[in-house]
């Protein structure tokens, strides 16, 4: 029977092309398919292994740079998580150094404006001394010049010169009653 099947297809093939597209020729279908299979069959003995294995490689690099690329997107987040850590302790510390120097700029101010008090004070307790001690000095030269008023004027009524120290203190004295008197 394979006999005859190829002895028919030898026919086939001796015959000169198909007269229409829809025409089957037997032969050049035979040999087209024992092609095929013979492909087939070298192609699954020696390349298929072959791509098969550079397949299986490329699927396990590429499942490696993906572990990879998910380990290096962890590590990257686990970065990212302390960079912001490390801002807002930088901020935090930042804001407590801002306070800190205002607390101390206030406690400055403070220290100097008790400062500039305490001298303002002093100044005017030593003007009011020295207003005192002024008016003091100027009460004694109007007193004297009182004394020496009131005895030129007693020794030209008396036509006398009054120049004794008894006589000054007289007059002083009396000027110092009347003073009292007011």
């Amino acid at each position: 029977m394979t006999l005859n099947l190829l002895a028919w297809v030898m026919q086939a093939s001796e015959v000169e092309g198909p007269a229409s597209p829809f025409e089957v020729n037997f032969g050049l279908f035979f040999w087209t398919w024992l092609v095929f299979i013979a492909l087939f069959i070298v192609l699954r003995r020696f390349a298929w292994p072959v791509i098969l294995k550079n397949t299986e490689q490329r699927e396990r690099r590429i499942r490696k740079q993906l572990e990879d690329a998910e380990k290096m997107n962890a590590e990257a987040r686990k970065l990212l998580d302390e960079h912001q850590k490390m801002m807002a302790s930088a901020r935090d510390q930042t804001h407590a150094l801002l306070a800190e120097a205002k607390a101390v700029a206030e406690r400055e101010r403070e220290a100097l404006l008790a400062k500039a008090r305490q001298e303002q004070g002093q100044i005017l307790e030593r003007a009011r001394r020295e207003i005192i001690s002024e008016r003091e000095r100027a009460v004694a030269q109007l007193r004297q010049e009182a004394v020496d008023l009131s005895l030129a004027a007693a020794s030209k009524l008396l036509e006398v010169r009054l120049d004794s120290e008894a006589d000054r203190r007289l007059v002083t004295e009396f000027l110092e009653s009347a003073e009292r008197s007011k």
